[in-house]
């Protein structure tokens, strides 16, 4: 007769993630870290000792949005404290199921400037091509969380399609590669679709937007920056939230896109008790400098559903934009703004310097609160003599919304 014991199922172990555990050869290799996403609560626990509000956070993400942390960026978190900022990025919060009636699936109004299978065109000049819908962590203020992480990525015939759009709208002069995240994509599937991208002789620039850097760091390897440098201009936009995220690895990651001539900017969003100090910022925006990272972007949290925790409010976020403004390098303070809800466009709400302004004086504020006067010039016609000699016959720029070619076709 069997005993109770061993009439009881085994349980597989649940195996150890944290750094320690794992051998060199396999935690630096990009593809087993992108393989081994930790997305359960047994799994989190190996690194960190889960509160019983994460806990509950973690059990209702299945309802509210997926879980999904690189082992690299799990050993970030502070293992006793619920208010790392990693943890709080990474591990879903009860909160994100209290949504408010202001709050939108589609925040940034992407959906209705879609004039073609993966391809958003909300500006005139420049397109978002959506080329992928798996990243390589679901962050809790995911913006774009409707359409990551599913099982519906592009096809081959929709990225086709979108090519076709790109090709035959001769005003975009910019295509930004997002998604998901385009670094989780084959070198060599990279490496194609940017040299489709370069051959549209009026596309200028390209933009490749990727949080791996931060997150999975192993992936910016010799042969991606050799890929990528085939098809220059081409600019890496990151996301860093905080300077816990600034790693040894990490650092080198983007000085390794730097030094192949890949220009890298970051693009930070302002998270109400992640980073939203003075200290923080500062030591972020410094941090990132010294990595030859521009600070680009200051978001404003976005009203997508289920974030209104994580957001500030403005007026905070004006005001600790000013604690950079003039008390740290210039080239370290990026461009606060707020992503108009509806598809309206970035919105700078840096707070005014200008006191008061007339024909004779503007009055300004300087960042310690003097008051200065400015002498207006006498003379006021900015018009260029030379334009007309410099850009003769060069059409004007097109500045038709992209949603614009479904009434009037391309062009």
């Amino acid at each position: 007769m069997l005993s109770v014991d061993a009439a009881m199922p085994s349980v597989a172990p649940v195996p150890s993630f944290r750094r320690a555990d794992v051998d060199d050869e396999r935690w630096r290799d990009w593809r087993w870290q992108l393989g081994h996403m930790l997305t359960t609560a047994d799994e989190l626990a190996t690194v960190v000792d889960l509160t019983p509000a994460e806990r509950t956070g973690l059990a209702a993400s299945a309802k509210l949005f997926r879980v999904g942390i690189t082992p690299y960026y799990a050993s970030l978190m502070d293992p006793a404290h619920a208010s790392c900022p990693i943890r709080m990025q990474a591990i879903p919060n009860v909160a994100e199921a209290d949504v408010r009636d202001e709050e939108l699936r589609d925040p940034l109004g992407e959906d209705t400037h879609n004039p073609a299978p993966s391809v958003v065109h909300k500006y005139p000049d420049r397109v978002l091509f959506l080329v992928v819908d798996r990243c390589g962590i679901y962050c809790r203020h995911c913006n774009r969380r409707r359409l990551v992480g599913g099982d519906e990525p592009p096809t081959t015939a929709d990225l086709e399609a979108g090519l076709a759009y790109i090709a035959q709208t001769r005003r975009i002069r910019d295509v930004l590669l997002s998604g998901g995240d385009p670094l989780l994509l084959s070198t060599r599937r990279l490496d194609y679709l940017l040299g489709r991208l370069r051959a549209i002789p009026h596309v200028e620039t390209i933009r490749i937007g990727t949080r791996l850097p931060v997150v999975c760091p192993m992936r910016i390897d010799d042969e991606l920056c050799t890929a990528l440098a085939k098809h220059h201009p081409v600019f890496v936009n990151t996301h860093f939230n905080h300077v816990v995220e600034l790693t040894p690895e990490a650092r080198a990651g983007c000085e390794r896109l730097v030094d192949a001539g890949i220009p890298v900017g970051n693009q930070t969003v302002l998270l109400r008790g992640i980073n939203s100090s003075t200290q923080s910022l500062r030591a972020l925006m410094r941090g990132l400098l010294r990595s030859r990272i521009k600070p680009y972007y200051l978001f404003q949290g976005d009203t997508v559903i289920g974030t209104d925790h994580l957001r500030t409010s403005v007026e905070d976020a004006m005001r600790l934009y000013e604690s950079l403004r003039g008390w740290m390098n210039g080239m370290a303070v990026p461009m606060l703004v707020l992503d108009a809800p509806g598809g309206g466009g970035k919105v700078p709400i840096v707070p005014s310097f200008i006191e008061s302004i007339d024909r004779e004086t503007v009055v300004v504020r300087t960042y310690r609160g003097e008051r200065i006067s400015y002498p207006q010039p006498r003379q006021r016609d900015c018009s260029v003599a030379y334009d007309a000699v410099a850009f003769a016959g060069e059409p004007v720029d097109d500045d038709r919304e992209g949603s614009a070619e479904m009434l009037d076709g391309p062009g």
